[in-house]
């Protein structure tokens, strides 16, 4: 009698599916006897397109882009769940668990914008946020985004932006009132487009005329966990269990943990306007982090041994509350 699949669920959207087939290729090439299935579930997340993703509204339930894929894997209806990590709260249900991260992605974040030249207003290569002229018109649905933005440039004008990575660059690119908008290099990396020395954008169905630049991490630091993908797993599942080691990252899991004790510390979700990029280098891991939640930005930089991963956390957000 065959063993049953193994079922790994997911979101549907273009970068979700990118992320999911990722590792159920990487699961079945590690165990070539096991059989791996994806399940497509639609979250509230999904379901609420409409809704401010920029605005912390208490309305609006916790873990939005994961709660479904919870329920299925309580149920025994899934077995793993594939995360951007960033998506995955700080609090997980009971019987679940973050079980493994595999290597992280460039965590930064580019900005996109059109080309000097057409109908629209546009700009040269290599553009920077000190470069924007003044009023600038930026597209973007993250709280930290915003605010880090506004941080450096008070003068800039914010406005909301939903959909997915190609459906935020044609907005830009059809919109002559938008200059620009910000998205995550990773999940830019992970659904095949790659930036060009030049800044030109080279993937599938690329809008004509934008240019592209990756922003330093002493511009704009990277939400918790961005770039890393989250599998997340049923407590004591030793067959699953074993399937999550060959898939972790170690220096990446220990990372996250630290951004992510910092995140729970702060009392905040995916939304939350605070920034956090945690690094292991030998047995020390660094931690810088920045909070907008008061009307002064705070920010902080520390390091421990790795040993250490949830206090530093800690520790960060105990001094930035």
């Amino acid at each position: 009698m065959a063993e049953t699949p193994i079922i790994i669920c997911t979101r549907g959207s273009a970068l979700a599916l990118a992320q999911s087939n990722m590792i159920a290729a990487q699961c079945r090439a590690a165990f070539p006897e096991l059989s791996f299935e994806l399940k497509i579930i639609k979250t509230t997340g999904d379901k609420l397109q409409k809704a401010s993703m920029a605005k912390t509204d208490p309305s609006l339930p916790k873990g939005l882009f994961t709660k479904e894929l919870e329920v299925a894997m309580l149920a025994g209806e899934a077995d793993l769940a594939v995360h951007s990590l960033k998506d995955l709260p700080t609090e997980l249900p009971e019987g679940l668990i973050l079980a493994a991260t595999p290597r992280r992605e460039d965590v930064r974040d580019v900005l996109i914008y059109r080309a000097a030249g057409g109908s629209a207003r546009g700009f040269g290569p290599q553009l920077k946020i000190k470069d924007l002229p003044q009023g600038a018109t930026i597209a973007t649905s993250s709280t930290r985004r915003k605010m880090s933005l506004l941080s450096a440039r008070p003068d800039l004008n914010i406005v909301e932006i939903r959909g997915n990575v190609a459906t935020r660059m044609q907005k830009v690119a059809d919109k002559p009132e938008v200059d620009a908008t910000i998205l995550a290099l990773a999940g830019m990396t992970r659904l095949n487009f790659k930036i060009n020395p030049d800044g030109t954008i080279i993937g599938e169905s690329v809008p004509a005329g934008l240019l592209a630049t990756v922003l330093d991490l002493d511009e704009i630091l990277p939400c918790v966990g961005q770039g890393a993908i989250g599998i997340e797993t049923r407590a004591n599942d030793p067959r699953i269990a074993a399937i999550c080691a060959k898939l972790n990252h170690p220096e990446t899991f220990q990372a996250v943990t630290a951004e992510r004790a910092f995140l729970r510390g702060m009392g905040g979700g995916c939304q939350s306007p605070v920034g956090a990029f945690a690094q292991v280098n030998g047995q020390e891991i660094s931690l810088r982090a920045i909070s907008f939640r008061e009307t002064t930005t705070k920010q902080g930089a520390d390091k421990r041994p790795v040993s250490e991963a949830v206090a530093l956390g800690e520790a960060m957000a105990a001094k930035l509350k």
